[in-house]
This record gives C-alpha cells, sequence and structure tokens, in this order.
C-alpha cells in the first residue's frame, strides 16, 4: 500500500493542455474516484501515475518518495483497464499466475497466491476455463485477480466496469468495494459514471478541463459542491440566484411539490412526470425553465399530473451557495 502525492502534475499535447497543475494527496489505503466528463484529462492522469505518460511538468510521489524515473514495470502497480486485456489463449488460473511467473516465483508460492486471489474474487472454480467461456462479470474478477495477485503498492482501475449491463454493473460495485475494504489496497478509479463514484469512493475527485474542480468525501462533494458544475456533475442541481444576484443551487430531492402551498417559493406547471418505481421525478415549467423534483413514492401523499399547477418549497438549509 502507498501513500500517493501528485505535484503540479502537468501534461501538454502540443497546445493542447490535458492536464493543468494538479495537486493531490491520496493517503494509504484510500479508494479514491476521479470523476469527470470526457476529455477532462481523468486517464491521462492515471497513465502518468502508473508511469505509462511523461508529465511535462511535476512529479508523482509514492510514500514521499519521486517515481519519475522509475519505469512502470517497476512501480508494482496493478492496473484493470476498460478491455480487461486478459490473454485470451490462457486459462483463468494463467491469467492470475502470469505476473507472477514474471517474477520468477516457484510453483508453489505462485499457486497459494492464485488460489488465494482467485477466493477473494470468487472465482475458484472457473480456474480451468478461459476468457472466452466467461461472462462479462467474471473476466472483470479474472482481471481484478490478476492485478491484486502481485500484491501491488497501488491499484488503478480505468472505467473497469463500463462494459458491464446496468445490474451486472451495480452487483460488480458491491463485489468491488467488499474486496478493497478486505485487501486495503491504495486505489484510484477512473469513472465517468457519477453513482459508481459515489458508491465505491472513500474520496472522490471532480475534474473538468484538465484540473480538479474539487476533491473531498463524497457527501461533503454532494451536499457541499463548490460550484455549479460539481453540483451538475456530481447529481442533478436546480440553480437560482439571490436577490443580490449570486447563485446557490437546491437538489431535487430538496424541494417539496404539493398542489397547495401556505408559503411557497415559487409556483409553476408540470410539464413531466416520469415514474421510477421507487421514486417520480417532476419537471416544472417556470417561466419557460424546468426545475426537477424527486420524490420517494414511499412519500407520495397526492398524485400529480402533467399540465396542473404546483408550488413548490424547500428549506433554507437545503440552499446551497455556490461560487459565482
Amino acid at each position: 500500500m502507498a501513500t500517493v502525492t501528485l505535484k503540479g502534475l502537468t501534461k501538454r499535447y502540443g497546445d493542447n493542455t490535458v492536464v493543468d497543475r494538479v495537486d493531490l494527496d491520496v493517503p494509504d489505503g484510500t479508494l479514491l474516484s476521479i470523476l469527470g466528463p470526457s476529455g477532462c484529462g481523468k486517464t491521462t492522469l492515471l497513465r502518468m501515475i502508473a508511469g505509462f505518460v511523461e508529465p511535462n511538468e511535476g512529479d508523482v510521489l509514492f510514500d514521499g518518495e519521486s517515481v519519475a524515473s522509475v519505469p512502470p514495470n517497476k512501480r508494482n502497480i496493478g492496473m484493470v483497464f476498460q478491455s480487461y486485456a486478459l490473454f485470451p489463449h490462457m486459462t483463468v488460473r494463467g491469467n492470475v499466475a502470469y505476473g507472477l511467473e514474471q517474477r520468477k516465483l516457484d510453483k508453489k508460492q505462485i499457486d497459494e497466491r492464485v488460489d488465494q486471489v482467485l477466493a477473494t474474487v470468487r472465482m475458484e472454480e472457473f480456474r480451468d476455463r478461459k476468457p472466452g467461456q466467461l461472462s462479462g462479470g467474471q473476466q472483470q474478477r479474472v482481471a481484478l485477480a490478476r492485478a491484486l495477485a502481485i500484491s501491488p503498492r497501488l491499484l488503478l482501475l480505468d472505467e473497469s466496469l463500463s462494459a458491464l449491463d446496468k445490474k451486472l454493473r451495480v452487483d460488480m460495485q458491491v463485489e468491488l468495494r467488499r474486496i478493497l475494504e478486505e485487501t486495503r489496497i491504495t486505489t484510484l478509479f477512473v469513472t465517468h459514471d457519477q453513482e459508481e463514484a459515489m458508491t465505491l469512493s472513500d474520496q472522490v475527485v471532480v475534474m473538468n478541463e484538465g484540473r480538479i474542480e474539487q476533491s473531498g468525501a463524497p457527501a461533503e462533494v454532494y451536499e457541499k459542491p463548490k460550484n455549479a458544475f460539481v453540483a451538475s456533475f456530481l447529481g442533478k442541481a436546480n440553480f437560482f440566484e439571490y436577490p443580490d444576484g449570486s447563485p446557490f443551487a437546491v437538489r431535487p430531492e430538496k424541494i417539496h411539490i404539493s398542489s397547495s402551498s401556505a408559503n411557497p417559493k415559487c409556483e409553476g406547471v408540470l410539464s413531466y412526470v416520469i415514474y421510477a418505481g421507487n421514486m417520480t421525478t417532476y419537471g416544472v415549467d417556470i417561466s419557460g425553465r424546468t426545475i426537477v423534483c424527486e420524490v420517494q413514492n414511499t412519500d407520495v401523499r397526492e398524485l400529480l399530473a402533467k399540465g396542473q399547477k404546483v408550488f413548490l418549497a424547500w428549506e433554507p438549509a437545503s440552499e446551497i451557495r455556490l461560487e459565482g
């Protein structure tokens, strides 16, 4: 396990700055998700940490020591990519054992370690199958087992769940969290999926245009976003202005919607209603702009219909003040 420190890390391709003076501290044993839209620099940042991309400026430190001159194969990093990159001609055991064989461990050590990590990812009974005989979720587990087998000081995951269907992806999020809590390996997980980042992480980093917009615990970043970009990217948000023109946001689940109100903040007409089982989402048209409200269906007191006049209210504590 390692503490990871980034100091002024910068990568440019010609005139295009992909990663711009990034400073970041990742404590030992932390699971950190790097979240942001496509092209924000998150994968390039991960590849610089791994040593596959050389920064133009700045430094990467493991446990306080620079690894700038250390080649990727000497950094003792485990990586899982979106494609999994399993060897199709090898069995599950062969794939997991590959890194250990390259390190010249004896057969007994390799067998013991392979058995251990396959048990961790619950793939023991598939050890003699080849990747083509496995489901997507099983292949993902094998890729993770291969990365864990070498006992890395750092684990890097690059969109490693994005190829899975929604149900399997949710299941694997839970499994991945379990595995990483057991191993306590410092892990950096790149994703564009906000729900995934919230589910998995001890800490979330939100990037935009090569820079870190905000970093903190998931609840902190969600409940107290610094600006409109973070508020809208990590979750949904409705934006308003105070009388002095300064901006604030209110999360959809914090807005109370009803057909009558003694003291509404605003009123409008329902433009759409989306029922999703556990939740109903309402779009309210207010002078041409749409305010989104989310209501848990366990708390539904009245049925509202498209075209109906409605009133919106929220507690003052639900207002998130944003940087201008």
